[in-house]
This record gives structure tokens, sequence and C-alpha cells, in this order.
């Protein structure tokens, strides 16, 4: 995750090592899914403007 959060900067990988904070959700939300996001994840499907994902909060 440090790595990750080396490469993509605003997010905040390396402070929640891969589970959805409400402050990594709300970069997600301004800034979009990076590369590194799952798509299969209902948030990250949503902010790329997708449907569908497996888990809708």
């Amino acid at each position: 995750m440090a790595l990750l959060d080396r490469k993509y900067p605003g997010y905040g990988f390396a402070a929640h090592k891969g589970y959805g904070t409400a402050e990594h959700l709300r970069a997600l939300r301004e800034r979009g899914p990076c590369p590194a996001h799952r798509r299969s994840f209902a948030p990250v499907a949503q902010a790329a403007g997708e449907e569908g994902g497996w888990f809708a909060p």
C-alpha cells in the first residue's frame, strides 16, 4: 500500500491499508478511481460512472 500511496498520491493508501475509510471514499468521489482501484467494488464503480459492484454501502 505504501507503493500505491507514492504512485497515486491523494487517496491515502498508506493510511488505510486497502479498505474504504471515509477519507478514502471522499478522495475517490473527488478524484475518481485510479488504475489500482477494483472496479468490482461498488463505490469505485459509481465513482467511475459505471453500474454494478459487489458491495453497496
